[in-house]
């Protein structure tokens, strides 16, 4: 049974459905790389390159990786914003892929998104109540005053002003537009969103609140995330599991307090010896990895890290890393790796 908080429907969670809220299986997305006088397609850029992973029901997933591992990629194919290549998209069990233009539509209404940039995401030329109210018109959700109260209620749940509705994003600070995104990817009650570097543009004091926020209004709407970062504080203070992507392939999924202990991927311990320690007595021993980031456009051949790894060995320059369980299986802690094998 649903009921209505503040005239916002709330979906109850069902606490016998242990089946995943998002299923992605075997996710790939090439880009073409055309050439010649005919611009015939020469090679393809493989930026996600057969991605497997879930979201519970009211769980935060971080997906953390170097600038162009696939990131953004991943969460735009989930929604369809961009056209996957190839794999599975299962959302409540139903196929995502499958949907028909229409169909779609509705499914967005349970599937929205927070876009990393707070001034290029929001309209210039829309005053901010616009920005809010636009999906609740496009859907036909509410009109006249209900809508008028939607919005109201919207803005002072993301910690805005109702009265300043009448003013444009120009008007407002980074932070400030950013909870305006909030507002407007809440709308629609949404049971899953994709936040795409959410609070990367914004200063730290600034980002705390974002988080905050985002932890609260989770907890009250019974939200899930899907959190894209390279912020590994960020992730380590917001997610429940963090799955760690390297040249468009998953190195390592863990409960995030099984990650930071214990990391078995060496790609991940690079990560975290790199990540600074709020701390000045800590010491802490910096893995430094040789070469740079391969490119998309040629991986290497095996497992995508073996040139930078220090723990490389023959089998990882020639064959594909296997999946391994790390300990009890229900705590899902997997790695992609020779080592472990």
């Amino acid at each position: 049974m649903s009921l209505v908080k503040n005239n916002l429907l709330i979906l109850p969670m069902s606490p016998t459905n242990s089946s995943p809220l998002l299923q992605v299986t075997g996710l790939k997305k090439y880009f073409p790389v055309r050439s010649g006088l005919f611009s015939r397609v020469s090679a393809w850029v493989k930026a996600v390159d057969d991605i497997t992973l879930h979201v519970n029901q009211g769980e935060t997933l971080g997906l953390v990786g170097e600038s162009g591992c696939g990131k953004t990629t991943v969460g735009r194919s989930i929604l369809r914003l961009m056209e996957p290549t190839a794999g599975e998209i299962r959302f409540e069990g139903e196929d995502v892929l499958a949907l028909k233009p229409r169909e779609l539509r509705q499914a967005r209404r349970r599937m929205q998104i927070i876009f990393q940039d707070p001034y290029s995401s929001l309209n210039p030329r829309m005053t901010i109540g616009s920005i809010v109210s636009e999906p609740l018109k496009i859907h036909k959700i509410a009109k006249g005053q209900e809508l008028q109260d939607r919005v109201n209620q919207l803005f002072v749940k993301v910690g805005l002003r109702p009265e300043h509705q009448s003013r444009y994003p120009h008007e407002f600070s980074g932070g400030q537009r950013q909870r305006v995104g909030i507002a407007r990817a809440l709308a629609l009650n949404p049971k899953f969103i994709v936040c795409d570097e959410a609070v990367s543009a914004l200063d730290v004091s600034i980002q705390a609140q974002i988080l905050n926020l985002l932890r609260d209004l989770q907890q009250e709407f019974r939200l899930s995330y899907l959190f894209i970062t390279h912020d590994l504080n960020v992730v380590q203070y917001l997610a429940d599991r963090i799955a760690v992507m390297y040249v468009g392939q998953l190195a390592e999924v863990a409960p995030a307090e099984d990650l930071f202990a214990t990391p078995k991927h060496p790609y991940t311990q690079a990560l975290l010896s790199a990540n600074p320690v709020p701390d000045p007595t800590a010491v802490s021993q910096r893995m430094i990895l040789s070469g740079d980031v391969p490119s998309p456009l040629n991986p290497p051949s095996g497992c995508r890290f073996h040139p930078r790894c220090p723990q490389v060995m023959d089998i990882c320059k020639t064959a594909d890393p296997p999946l391994i369980t790390i300990g009890p299986p229900e705590r899902g802690h997997q790695v992609w790796c020779h080592l472990h094998s």
